[in-house]
């Protein structure tokens, strides 16, 4: 559940610090006051869509966070852990920082994420329903993905739509093979003699670029092996076999180590020195060693060293007319046999035509499990929603799904969904999208909202002034279902509506203050003689009377 909101210079916020509880709670105040910026604020942190706009007028940036309790088991839990965002003691910290310029910044649990997996995390923590919501609800798309999640489909239904892309991409090709058979054939031909070209260098080693590699530093040893044979020799002269005094370096090493060892009979300080000469003698006689054998194991070879000119000439020849470097010759031949293997298929028609049907027969099987899961959700769905409007003041009123097959298969399915309505008792059913009111679409699209979130997982459900359209004995029994809502989630409600609000466990009050040549927005736990003040505002406006406090103070009591 969502357990604290942090908020800085946001909007007209200029610093705010919320701790939430489980259960319901209601957030009030006049109009304008800000209740919607702490919505707006919390879908920021959320990875909502953030501007410039957003950053308090004068201030830099503006910074949300939002601390949210999970369970060690919780799925949220395996997905932070695979992504190593792990969660400190249960808590997970969302946190988005936008400033001046516009640019964002999004963070979880302390450490930096791109703005999809912070809305990914958001996924498992909150869902927030706002009054565009019903709007949104006359969209086809809205509708079908609605009963698509309420059924628990959208997984089948995300297998549909990369099915129903397969099946579109296998049937483009066999048509573009039909269209372009000859133009295929002659890029087959060119690819098989670029093919044959690089085979006959011998690129098709995994180990190429190890090969080039060795290629290269053996052309550099032969293609200076005299200077090579040279500096060794001349080494070995100075070492061992006398340089141009005629007196090898070991041979006199030899006379001093001997000497130095006669003189620390007499001063024992000379024995470390004699020590360390020595020490140097030894390796020098390594050195003229290992000198021999690299000077006896090189060789001119002017064979060999002829034919890497000519092997390397033509690697970076055949490299340039295939415009990638020589070392990524091998990863270009393996491309080229792709593609070959592409044209190859395409030219077998029968083949290409034969995986276009297995692809459809897939999409059919795969669409056909989505339509039966819809229709039973349909059903169970239409029927939720017509008991819900027998409460919300639509005695008569009915809700039904309609799945209304298509001419031509989609990536969406066989069928498009039409949420279809008939306000009233004896009106004839219609598309949602017309017929309608505002008020009706309000309470069809906040029954439809309460239910859809019993079915969701997600622990804290906001509803940002959901209720505008309604009152009277129609905004009891909202605040009744989202009691009762309130009782199995974490429920915040921003509302106008005094029986709403009075059917919360817990009331903030938001209001506007100005100070300093600025308007700042304030929030406040209410007591519960504070609750009755605020539900009297609520109802009785700017004249508050002892019957209206009273009226107040009775709804608060039931």
């Amino acid at each position: 559940m969502l357990a604290r909101l942090t908020i800085r210079d946001f909007v007209i916020v200029d610093r705010l610090e919320l701790e939430f509880a489980p259960g319901f709670t209601a957030l009030t105040g006049e109009t304008g006051a800000g209740k919607s910026i702490l919505i707006d604020a919390l879908s920021l942190a959320l990875g909502e869509r953030g501007d410039a706009g957003v950053v308090r007028n004068g201030c830099s940036s503006a910074d949300v966070s939002a601390e949210f309790q999970v369970a060690a088991d919780s799925p949220l839990a395996a997905w932070l852990a695979a992504g190593d965002f792990g969660a400190d003691g249960g808590t997970v910290l969302l946190r988005r920082v936008v400033d001046a310029g516009g640019r964002s910044r999004a963070y979880i649990n302390g450490i930096p994420a791109p703005l999809a997996q912070l809305r990914q995390a958001a996924e498992f923590l909150a869902d927030i329903h706002g009054q565009n919501v019903h709007q949104s609800l006359l969209r086809a798309e809205s509708q079908r993905a609605l009963l698509d999640v309420q059924a628990g489909l959208t997984p089948l239904a995300r297998q549909v739509a990369e099915s129903f892309g397969i099946w579109q991409k296998l049937r483009e090709a066999h048509r573009n093979a039909e269209r372009d058979a000859a133009g295929a054939a002659r890029e087959r031909e060119e690819l098989a003699w670029q093919l044959e070209e690089l085979e006959a260098l011998g690129v098709a080693a995994a180990q190429w670029t190890d090969q080039w590699q060795g290629m290269n530093q053996d052309y550099a040893r032969l293609s200076h092996a005299a200077s090579l044979i040279e500096g060794s020799a001349a080494a070995l002269a100075v070492l061992d076999e006398g340089g141009e005094n005629g007196v090898a370096l070991l041979a006199q090493l030899e006379t001093l180590v001997a000497r130095l060892n006669a003189l620390a009979l007499v001063d024992a300080g000379l024995a470390e020195p004699a020590e360390l000469i020595a020490g140097a003698q030894i390796q020098l006689q390594e050195a003229v060693h290992a000198l021999r054998r690299y000077r006896d194991r090189l060789d001119l070879e002017p064979q060999r060293l002829a034919e890497l000119e000519a092997r390397i000439a033509a690697v970076v020849g055949q490299a340039r007319k295939q415009r990638v470097a020589p070392e990524a010759l091998a990863e270009r031949m393996l491309q080229l046999a792709a593609r070959r293997g592409e044209l190859d298929l395409l030219a077998d028609a029968a083949q290409l035509a034969a995986r276009e049907r297995a692809a459809l027969d897939d999409y059919r099987r795969l669409a056909g499990e989505l339509s039966a899961g819809r229709a039973a959700a349909a059903a169970k769905l239409a029927a939720e929603v017509s008991a819900a409007m027998q409460r919300l003041a639509m005695a008569g009123g009915r809700f039904e799904i309609a799945l209304e097959a298509q001419a031509e298969p989609t990536a969406h399915g066989f069928e498009a969904v039409v949420f279809m309505v008939a306000a009233n008792a004896g009106q004839a059913l219609r598309p949602l999208a017309k017929v309608a009111s505002g008020g009706e679409l309000s309470r069809i699209g906040l029954a439809i909202q309460v239910i859809a979130s019993q079915a969701s997982q997600v622990p804290t459900m906001i509803f940002d002034e959901v209720d505008v359209g309604i009152g009277g004995r129609v905004a009891e029994i909202v605040g009744r279902m989202l009691q009762q809502l309130g009782r199995q989630r974490q429920v915040l409600c921003v509302t106008h509506l005094p029986q709403v609000a009075a059917r919360a466990q817990w009331q903030w009050a938001v209001t506007k203050e100005e100070g300093d040549g600025a308007t700042y927005s304030r929030v406040k736990a209410l007591s519960p003689t504070e609750r009755v003040d605020e539900l009297a505002r609520m109802l009785g406006g700017v004249v508050i009377t002892e019957t209206t406090r009273k009226h107040a103070a009775e709804m608060l009591a039931s």
